[in-house]
């Protein structure tokens, strides 16, 4: 007889989990789930709004993408990021991951995520937690010596008209920009790459 499959929930919010716990469970659909520090955390799945904002900014970053490989090889949704010196086990997943490098060029079954190093990650903000994205998040990801750049596109306000809070990183601390609704973005990280702030467009 098989072993019982272990199902996470909302109540294994602060739950100890193990990396050993994870290859085979299986968890209540409508909620994400993280490792920080060998514990769960877990909340509630993106709503409507939060997944427009990604899929809009998903869309711009993979269209970039296809006219320039050598800047952006991949855009992920819902990767994870190990993150290294943690006292136990940390994996946050943020809304988006960029990759220079083409990740279904070079996956196999024998790697997974700790195997690849994001460039920039992005979290979306509109209703969930958002001591996770503004605080918790901040310091988790500088310690990612590949992330150059942590992007939070905050709807809080207007889902209309979001805020694009941009952190590059600058030696061992971030350096902050925020480009409000219909001003546009760039960056050296991303040569070339543009993003006129209005999700309507």
């Amino acid at each position: 007889m098989p072993p019982t499959k272990l199902k996470f929930g909302p109540a294994d919010h602060g739950r100890p989990v193990t990396a050993d716990e994870l290859d085979d469970a299986e968890y209540v659909e409508g909620f994400s789930y993280e490792i920080i520090d060998g514990r769960f955390y877990v909340v509630p799945a993106a709503s409507f709004y939060e997944q427009s904002l990604e899929r809009w900014l998903r869309r711009k970053l993979e269209r970039f993408g296809d006219d320039n490989p050598s800047v952006i090889g991949w855009v992920a949704a819902k990767s994870r990021v190990f993150v290294p010196g943690r006292p136990d086990l940390t994996v946050p997943e943020p809304d988006l991951a960029v990759y220079r490098e083409n990740l279904d060029e070079i996956a196999d079954g024998e790697l997974n995520w700790a195997d690849f190093r994001p460039l920039v990650v992005v979290e979306v903000l509109v209703e969930n937690d958002p001591e996770k994205d503004l605080v918790r998040n901040v310091d988790l990801y500088l310690q990612v010596p590949s992330i150059a750049e942590y992007w939070i596109l905050d709807g809080r306000e207007s889902t209309a008209e979001p805020v694009l809070v941009a952190r590059r990183r600058y030696r061992n601390r971030w350096a902050l920009t925020e480009v409000t609704y219909g001003e546009t973005y760039t960056t050296r990280t991303l040569p070339g790459f543009e993003l006129l702030i209005d999700p309507r467009r």
